[in-house]
C-alpha cells in the first residue's frame, strides 16, 4: 500500500514539472534594424516551437527546461541564444549570410566577428529608435567561427 502511495505521488509530481512553461515574446531584425518576417525558432534539436509573425514578432510557450533557441532564415546566418533565467522578452538581431569568395576562412571569421562585436550597440540603437522593447539582451549569444582549426578552441561568448 506505501509503495502504492509513493508511485502515485511521483507521477502526480512528475507531471506538474513537465507541464509548466513560460511564455516568451519579442521581435526579430537584421543588421539595418528591418523586420524578417516568418523566422523559424527551434529548440536545440531544430524541432520548431514557433514562427515569427509578417512583422517579426513572435509570442509562444516554452518549456521551463529549454534554455537554448535556433533561429533560421533564408539569407541569414543561424542564430543561437542562450536564455537567461526570467528571460521573457527576446529581441534578436539576425547578421545576414555574406558570401566570401575568394577569402580564407580565417579572413572571414574576421570580418564576421567584427560585424558581431557591433551587435550590443544595435541592440541598444533599435531600443532607442523604439523597435526593441529591452535595452540589453536578456540571453547569451556565442560567435561560431568557420574556420575548422579554431573550433575546437573555445567559443567567443557576448550579451548581445
Amino acid at each position: 500500500m506505501r509503495i502504492l502511495l509513493i508511485i502515485s505521488t511521483l507521477v502526480i509530481i512528475s507531471l506538474d514539472i513537465n507541464g509548466q512553461t513560460r511564455t516568451i515574446h519579442g521581435q526579430i531584425v537584421d543588421e539595418d534594424l528591418q523586420y524578417i518576417p516568418m523566422v523559424s525558432i527551434c529548440n536545440i534539436d531544430t524541432v520548431e516551437i514557433a514562427k515569427a509573425n509578417i512583422d517579426g514578432q513572435f509570442k509562444f510557450e516554452l518549456p521551463l527546461g529549454t534554455k537554448k533557441l535556433l533561429l533560421s532564415f533564408v539569407g541569414m546566418e543561424w542564430t543561437t541564444i542562450e536564455l537567461k533565467d526570467g528571460c521573457d522578452t527576446i529581441d534578436v538581431i539576425m547578421m545576414n549570410e555574406w558570401i566570401y569568395d575568394f577569402i580564407s576562412l580565417k579572413s572571414a571569421d574576421r570580418k564576421r566577428l567584427k560585424r558581431f562585436k557591433k551587435l550590443p550597440e544595435l541592440h541598444k540603437l533599435a531600443y532607442e529608435k523604439g523597435i526593441f522593447t529591452t535595452l540589453t539582451p536578456c540571453y547569451d549569444r556565442v560567435f561560431e567561427e568557420y574556420n575548422s582549426k579554431k573550433r575546437n578552441r573555445k567559443n567567443r561568448k557576448t550579451s548581445s
